[in-house]
């Protein structure tokens, strides 16, 4: 296991596979609005941002009062949207065996905290995991007050810590945090903009993140 004590996962594009469903409603918020338009490419890169964070991102120059306005569009979309996300494959049977090794897990993600606990409560996953972070709670990502705390709470140390995430903002995260990072490619940004963040490994799907926690690779 590498001697890490404790995993940390991003949530969209990491352990599920909701980039579509997070794109498909920020549009249909962007709509709704009569925003200038977006490509869907232009808005899977603000996914991991804290949800003001990734709309003055889309549009730089909003007023704050803009910036509420379509957050809160996006967000009622999201919750009142029947579609559930998928799990990526392994991504259940990775963290449940990983729940058995006597290890901590965590989750620090861009999603709010009422959206979290939708997906855990949906997936059955919430006693996996020994503690959270949302970005309603702490400072968005790249900063690293989620992956602190998490650390802090679960008494351990940066060096012990592993963050896993298919983002730039999940692995500068961990850098600003002084712990290590492993990038997933098969979320929201290219390969060579996860490796420019310089992870400790790069896999493509979580069926290599567990061999490669396993030390079978």
């Amino acid at each position: 296991m590498h001697n890490y004590q404790l995993i940390v996962f991003d949530w969209d594009g990491t352990l599920m596979d909701s980039t579509g469903h997070i794109v498909f409603c920020m549009r249909q918020a962007i709509q709704k609005l009569r925003l200038s338009p977006l490509t869907d490419h232009a808005i899977s890169q603000i996914i991991g941002l804290g949800l003001p964070e990734a709309v003055r991102t889309l549009y730089p120059y909003s007023t704050d009062a803009d910036v509420q306005r379509l957050a809160n569009t996006y967000r009622d979309i999201w919750l009142q949207h029947p579609y559930e996300s998928p799990m990526f494959a392994n991504a259940v049977e990775l963290l449940q065996k990983l729940a058995g090794q006597n290890l901590f897990l965590g989750v620090a993600t861009g999603k709010s905290r009422r959206g979290l606990n939708k997906v855990l409560a949906a997936t059955g996953l919430s006693d996996a995991f020994t503690a959270t972070r949302c970005a309603d709670e702490c400072h968005s990502k790249p900063n690293p007050q989620m992956l602190e705390e998490l650390i802090d709470f679960c008494g351990v140390t940066p060096a012990a810590t592993i963050m896993v995430g298919d983002t730039e903002f999940d692995l500068l995260m961990a850098h600003n945090a002084k712990a290590q990072s492993v990038a997933i490619t098969h979320g929201a940004h290219s390969l060579s903009r996860l490796e420019a963040c310089q992870p400790l490994h790069t896999v493509d799907d979580l069926f290599a993140l567990d061999d490669w926690l396993h030390g079978n690779v």
